[in-house]
């Protein structure tokens, strides 16, 4: 299994931020489906005012450049997408073309 910690903010508004909370109440079938299917096991999403920090555990097979391509080739993902640019923005170091910025861990226990 491979585990990552992705980081992101939300626009600094309020409504903005209780309207991306509850779209993520219930998620699209066909978004949870495209995360299950390209090898991701687990998902969480955690939010500190408008950071958010989210963790995936996958599958050995995963990788992010797969996940990529499958979903440049769904529409519902595309949609998806397109809707959450209106509550999401990058933080400085974000890679460009990325939304989520990765994080590298620095310290493990137990090692």
């Amino acid at each position: 299994m491979q585990r990552y910690i992705l980081f992101l903010d939300l626009k600094d508004d309020p409504e903005l931020i209780r309207e991306y909370e509850k779209y993520h109440e219930s998620i699209p079938a066909e978004i949870e489906e495209s995360i299950v299917s390209s090898g991701i096991k687990s998902m969480q999403i955690f939010r500190f005012e408008n950071r958010l920090c989210m963790e995936i555990i996958a599958n050995d097979n995963f990788s992010f450049a797969q996940k990529g391509e499958m979903d440049s080739l769904n529409p519902a993902v595309q949609a998806w997408e397109t809707l959450m640019l209106n509550y999401q923005k990058t933080i400085p170091g974000t890679p460009t073309g990325a939304k989520w910025a990765l994080a590298h861990t620095i310290f493990s226990l137990p090692k």
